[in-house]
This record gives structure tokens, C-alpha cells and sequence, in this order.
């Protein structure tokens, strides 16, 4: 089984670590490929840079020429989950989407932790959408930036480890989940420090695709997700020589097998 992870920002360390913490969950045999989009915000922190994540996302992915079973796109909060579902024929798993399902499964209610504060509409936002807001005691913001996480762990670690212990206390969250890929690495150090459950989306996602696949389950074509409709798109994708280029600009055209 081969599972893409594709980081939403162009920071390929970020990428690298975001990898590595899905190969640490994968099951043996499950070979994980992380991708960085060729164009794009080098961190995502807000609207206009998740718009323009999301095609880069989109276009990255079609870009990819190798067989693979499922794609995870590591960016929470973000959007562009429901473009690639539509545009591929294996399981998509967002990991704002996979934190909150199986936050919900250990535990009544989940608070997140996240970076800035302008991040926590977009959070909601998602998880409205998503259906997996009324068990959400609350969105709190570390204050940190994505590239600051990397940067300086050790801070990281110690202003999450704050807003969780608030979230637990104030907030009565049973579970915390980690409310961005670049925190993947940290939650262990949280675990041990506020004494509840704390759920990263990445590892997260990664058992759900690979329970996804197993399964031999993918996403429903019959009408929301629909593969694009035969026409011609301008500019689009961003790399004419696209193996998907024919599947979306020619009025026969049919995806790319997998």
C-alpha cells in the first residue's frame, strides 16, 4: 500500500517531518510518500493562503505519476479536500476531519490547539462542514506561527502544553487534538503534561486511509464528489504536461487509472 501526504505550504522540512511522523504510525508494508506543492505560501495562515494552497495541493497530486492507494492532505483547517476527492478515485483524509472522528471516539468532548488566532474560524469553519462541531469544547490559539513550531520546539511544546491545560480545565475537554501538521512531532511531551489523550491528526489520518483502503472503501461518486465534468478548463493544470491534463480538457477524456 503506498499513501501520499501532501503538506499544504512549500516549507519542505515541514514536508519531511510531516512524512516521517506518518511512517511512524503506517503499518509495516505501508510505504508513505510525502509531497510539497511547487508553488505556493511557505506557511498557510489564513484564507487567501489556503485558497491558493488548495490548488497547489490539487495540482501537486495530479502531478504525481506513481500508483498509490490513498492521499492525506496535512494542513489543518485548510481547504481543497473536496477538490481532490473529486478528482481522485482513492480515498482523500483531511487530518482536521481524522483528529476530531477519533477524538470523538476516546472521549466526550475535544478541544484543539492550534497557531495563531486568526486560524481559529477557519478551524470551526471546517469542522461545521464536516458535521464534527458539537463535541468540540473549544478552538484555542497558542499564539505561535507554523514556521516558529519548527523553529523553536522547545517553546512550541510549552505554549501548547499552556492552552491544552486551559482547555482541559476551563473548557472540560477529555481529549486534545493537535491543530496543525507542523505540531506531529510534539505529542507525546503533551500527553505527558496534561494527563489526557492527545490525538495528532497526521498519525490519525493515517489509520483511517489505511483502514479506508483496507476495506476496499473510497469516496461516493454518485453526486457531491462526481468526477469533474468533461470541459475545457483555462490554465488548469498549472503543468501542461500533467498526466491529468487529458482527463479534464478533453470531452472524452477519463482519469488516469490508478
Amino acid at each position: 500500500m503506498r499513501i501520499l501526504i501532501v503538506n499544504v505550504n512549500t516549507t519542505a522540512s515541514m514536508t519531511e517531518t510531516i512524512r516521517a511522523q506518518a511512517a511512524a504510525y503506517a503499518s509495516p508494508g505501508v510505504e508513505i510518500v510525502g509531497l510539497t506543492p511547487s508553488f505556493g505560501p511557505e506557511s498557510v495562515e489564513g484564507n487567501f493562503e489556503s485558497y491558493l494552497a488548495a490548488v497547489a495541493v490539487m495540482d501537486r497530486v495530479v502531478r504525481y505519476d506513481e500508483p498509490y492507494d490513498a492521499v492525506i492532505q496535512a494542513g489543518y483547517g485548510e481547504h481543497g479536500r473536496e477538490g481532490l476527492q473529486e478528482l481522485l478515485d482513492v480515498p482523500v483524509v483531511d487530518i482536521t476531519e481524522a483528529a476530531a472522528q477519533v477524538a470523538m471516539l476516546i472521549g466526550r468532548t475535544y478541544s484543539v490547539v492550534t497557531t495563531l488566532d486568526r486560524a481559529v474560524p477557519q478551524i470551526e469553519d471546517r469542522l461545521r462542514l464536516a458535521g464534527l462541531i458539537d463535541r468540540c469544547a473549544s478552538i484555542r490559539a497558542s499564539g505561535l506561527s507554523v514556521l516558529e513550531l519548527e523553529g523553536d520546539p522547545g517553546r512550541a511544546v510549552d505554549a501548547i502544553v499552556a492552552e491544552a491545560g486551559k482547555a482541559v480545565v476551563e473548557d472540560r475537554a477529555e481529549v486534545i487534538c493537535l491543530g496543525c501538521g507542523g505540531m506531529a512531532s510534539l505529542g507525546r511531551e503533551i500527553t505527558a503534561a496534561t494527563g489526557v489523550p492527545v490525538v495528532d491528526g497526521v498519525a490519525a489520518a493515517v489509520a483511517l486511509a489505511e483502514g479506508l483502503v483496507r476495506l476496499g472503501l473510497t469516496t461516493s461518486k454518485v453526486r457531491t464528489y462526481a468526477t469533474p465534468r468533461p470541459k475545457t478548463v483555462t490554465g488548469w493544470p498549472i503543468d501542461s504536461g500533467s498526466p491529468y491534463a487529458a482527463s479534464v480538457t478533453e470531452p472524452h477524456g477519463e482519469p488516469r487509472p490508478r
